[in-house]
């Protein structure tokens, strides 16, 4: 009972009525005032600022009109080879010389254009229909490069016409001499088959590889021009390599997408 005296009469004469009473120290002062301007911060940036994402595809260094296969119409042994890979050819102009039980047979490059790759040298044995070279549809040495890419069918919608490009080529170290230069100049409107690729490359081994997730939708991107590197080209280095970059040449391209607002992210 002495004990609850005692507190009643404390209850009746509190004391230390004239201190102030601190509801927050000094240091979570500075916490709320730093969390505040953090916030602050975040709702600034996330109304005015942008960020932008890419899109990494594999492709092409090829000429506009693409390539073709040329395959031997006759059955035989090649006797001579008439071209070497680079040349560029006529419409028409012969290419192989095959041996027959009829005679000496030409096969020629049908719609002309530059000679990519010899699969037949001399000796070796054709059948009908078999693959004897690839060739590139160029009218000249000075027809402009560019890059055709393959994205999966699903994820290039988004991808903008006008859309700047970096192409990582594979002959050319990205390390000393960066990437090349370029701009989304059109995208396919619908997916594009294993088969549909190989038409138009000439060659069913990279159609396979660029299809192997599925039909892909072609990206065409144009390649930025420069006179004041080797190459004729733009790159992200001032002079680019000290050499030219021709075709078929396998390059990594990363599209940049179009920049959004992060508040975007949030609304419907």
């Amino acid at each position: 009972m002495q004990f609850r005296q005692k507190a009643l009469s404390k209850l009746q004469s509190p004391e230390e009525l004239d201190l102030p009473v601190r509801f927050a120290r000094p240091q979570g002062r500075l916490v709320l005032a730093v969390t505040a301007v953090v916030i602050l911060a975040a709702a600034c940036w996330a109304l005015t600022g942008s960020v932008s994402s890419k899109l990494t595809a594999p492709g092409l260094l090829t000429r506009p009109e693409g390539g073709y296969l040329l395959q031997s119409p006759v059955a035989g042994q090649v006797t001579e080879v008439l071209a070497e890979e680079g040349d560029l050819l006529s419409p028409g102009e012969p290419l192989l010389t095959v041996r027959t039980d009829e005679g000496d047979e030409p096969v020629l490059a049908v719609a002309g254009g530059r000679l990519t790759t010899l699969l037949a040298g001399t000796g070796s044995v054709v059948t009908t229909g078999a693959d004897v070279a690839t060739l590139e549809r160029a009218t000249g040495p000075d027809d402009p490069l560019v890059a055709v890419l393959y994205v999966p069918g699903g994820n290039g919608a988004a991808i903008p016409v006008g859309a700047r490009v970096d192409l990582t080529v594979q002959s050319v170290p990205r390390q000393e001499f960066g990437v090349l230069r370029g701009r989304v100049q059109g995208v396919s409107p619908v997916p594009q088959t294993e088969r549909q690729i190989a038409g138009f490359l000439g060659d069913s081994d990279l159609a396979a590889a660029f299809t192997r997730e599925g039909d892909a939708l072609a990206v065409l991107v144009e390649l930025e021009r420069s006179d004041a590197t080797a190459s004729g080209y733009a790159w992200s280095t001032a002079d680019g390599p000290p050499y030219p970059v021709d075709s078929p040449t396998p390059v990594t391209g990363a599209v940049r997408l179009t920049a959004e607002r992060p508040v975007d992210w949030l609304l419907p």
